[in-house]
């Protein structure tokens, strides 16, 4: 495997840690959206890699080696040696915002012939991420292939993400890629780090990820009560307190962030399902938690490796990085100590992570977590 990472600042020049050439890599593109949305940054990296196979997305802060950025660019190009790569795409307004559908179809596009794994970098403003991996595993759910990936992101703007295939980013994408080859070997894990805090309650009313009623009372408003003055600064400040749900029957319980708000429907709308009869409870986490998370995050996927990564994508959440602030570098520094320095590492800050549990294939969304997907031919 041989990789090129590169990073532009706004009204810097590129940076490279090195060059040399590739031959149809795949490369890899997180950055702010008001930057990526530029014809001129697509225009460039098309110049760098004339036969690469480009994938945009918007993210809420850029994860390079060790350095978390903002308000930037960065690249990571892959020339795959040994195995190999397919990229497809759907968008989700081709599927009136049907993400079973969409996720569906985009899964039909790969044939499972040697498919080890598939990694989604999907549109975070409207799709429902439960409901398009729900798609995507109607297909691949009953074969030996793991999904991880995430939803883009928009800071703390929340007016919308964008990615892409080969072309300048735009709303609505959801891009898969599948990685193909008997002697790959992926490993995946994800970890949070909140804890439970107030009474555990009962999800009274709710309609896929819209969240109206828990235990029969306004879920917002049990919400903004907890919130106290920063109710205001919704839905940016709900990201500080997610929701703990586990749903009936379920042994695990998963993370779920709220996205948005609705006043005049009065409703919350979470990046996943939040089905009926769910218990939930809020969370609420420290900078040293979230940098336990990180680190238990980055052992479970080293757990039972024949070799040393060669590549670390990691996908964290924009709620991490706003608890763990100026330490948010932390994280990213916890993970390459477990996995090495050898191990080049990507990745971006997100809507929602797609991975799942590390004992299970079945994939899950998560929110809040740190999620490592590790590669090596």
């Amino acid at each position: 495997m041989k990789i090129v990472q590169g990073i532009k600042s706004k009204g810097n020049d590129w940076q490279l840690t090195k060059y040399i050439k590739l031959k149809s890599p795949l490369v890899l593109v997180f950055g702010n959206r008001l930057l990526i949305e530029n014809t001129v940054i697509y225009d460039e990296l098309r110049s760098f890699f004339p036969d690469g196979q480009i994938v945009f997305g918007s993210s809420s802060g850029e994860i390079i080696e060790n350095t978390v950025e903002d308000n930037s660019v960065v690249f990571t190009a892959i020339e795959l040696e040994k195995s190999s790569f397919k990229i497809e795409t759907v968008n989700i307004f081709n599927h009136n915002k049907n993400c079973i559908d969409a996720g569906l179809k985009l899964a039909k596009k790969f044939n499972k012939s040697n498919l080890k794994h598939l990694f989604v970098i999907s549109e975070g403003s409207f799709v429902n991420g439960s409901r398009l991996i729900a798609g995507i595993e109607t297909v691949i759910g009953k074969t030996p292939i793991a999904m991880t990936g995430g939803l883009c992101s928009d800071g703390n703007r929340f007016l919308k993400t964008v990615t892409s295939y080969n072309e300048t980013p735009l709303e609505g994408e959801i891009v898969a890629i599948g990685f193909y080859g008997k002697t790959l070997e992926i490993s995946y894990a994800n970890y949070g780090g909140w804890q439970p805090f107030g009474p555990e309650r009962i999800v009274t009313h709710s309609k896929g990820n819209i969240l109206y009623e828990i235990d029969d009372t306004s879920a917002l408003s049990i919400y903004k009560k907890y919130l106290g003055k920063k109710a205001k600064q919704l839905p940016q400040s709900a990201l500080y307190y997610p929701l703990k749900v586990t749903e009936t029957g379920s042994k695990w319980s998963i993370i779920r962030a709220i996205i948005n708000i609705d006043d005049k429907q009065d409703c919350m709308i979470l990046a996943g399902d939040v089905p009926q009869g769910s218990k939930v409870q809020l969370l609420l986490s420290s900078a040293d938690d979230i940098v336990t998370g990180a680190n238990k995050a980055a052992r479970l996927a080293m757990r039972g490796r024949m070799h040393k990564p060669e590549l670390a994508i990691l996908v964290s959440s924009l709620g991490r990085k706003l608890v763990l602030d100026q330490r948010v570098e932390e994280e990213v520094e916890e993970v390459q100590y477990i996995i090495g320095n050898e191990t080049t590492i990507c990745g971006f800050y997100s809507y929602g992570e797609m991975a799942p549990y590390t004992i299970d294939k079945r994939c899950k969304l998560h929110n809040q977590t740190m999620t490592l997907t590790l590669i090596s031919e």
